[in-house]
């Protein structure tokens, strides 16, 4: 899939993230200090390049391309095969909460160490701790266009406090195209848009609802009508609702 490049804000806000979270991420976990750096580290937020993903939250056939036309690399897949019962959980000192036991169900492939896996989806909660601190708005379009992937899982298990930011993700648009049912009524405003944010809504037979453009910037507010079928969007990273969405 093809993926639209972050604002100046949003890279330096994530790029941030990720660093304050390597420098914290060894410290988590009944055993994650028993695991070698390198195997715990989860996937990491990606650099200027943005990933909506196919299967976020908001949902819909999405796709775009980047500022210069290339793909950009894909996120990391989760380990494939065999995984660990939830009861064969154990760390190698130590117990896993009930809470992290739920989180590593179905999550292990057999032959990995699970703190290892537990330290992937903490790591998660680090990003999302330091971004809601610098920039909520960011913070939550960054869980829509998965910059900060498997939020809603870990999100679950291991840090409640953020399940606001998870609800209010899936209920917003990556640059891309969303269609039908993924399509909800309302008013949306972009977070971090780039200098060539452009937008396009279509209703039924392809006729243009909307469209526009903005160079500015800052961030923009469309309102999505209830006959949309289409919604396009480029550089604009990503659509929050304000207010009701139906």
């Amino acid at each position: 899939m093809r993926k639209p490049f972050l604002a100046g804000a949003a890279v330096v806000i994530l790029t941030a993230a990720l660093a304050a979270c390597g420098s914290s991420g060894e410290q988590h976990g009944p055993a994650a200090a028993d695991a070698p750096r390198s195997a715990a580290s989860g996937p990491s937020v990606a650099g200027p390049a943005t990933a909506p993903a196919g299967g976020a939250p908001a949902g819909g056939a999405r796709s775009g391309a980047d500022a210069s036309g290339t793909d950009a690399a894909p996120a990391t897949p989760a380990p494939r095969g065999p995984k660990v019962p939830g009861a064969e959980l154990t760390p190698a000192t130590g117990t896993f909460t009930e809470k992290q036991k739920e989180y590593l169900t179905d999550r292990v492939p057999r032959g990995m160490d699970p703190a290892a896996v537990l330290q992937t989806g903490q790591e998660t909660c680090d990003k999302l701790d330091f971004l809601v601190k610098a920039d909520r708005r960011i913070a939550v379009g960054a869980i829509v266009t998965d910059e900060v992937p498997d939020a809603a899982p870990a999100v679950a298990h291991l840090c409640a406090a953020h399940q606001d930011l998870v609800d209010e993700a899936a209920l917003g648009y990556a640059d891309g195209t969303t269609t039908g049912k993924e399509l909800r009524p309302g008013t949306y405003r972009s977070v971090s848009p780039t200098t060539a944010c452009t937008w396009r809504t279509e209703g039924a037979a392809g006729k243009v609802l909307d469209q526009g453009s903005s160079t500015s910037g800052q961030p923009v507010r469309i309102t999505l009508p209830a006959g949309a079928r289409t919604f396009t969007s480029t550089g604009c990273y990503a659509w929050l609702p304000e207010g009701d969405t139906s």
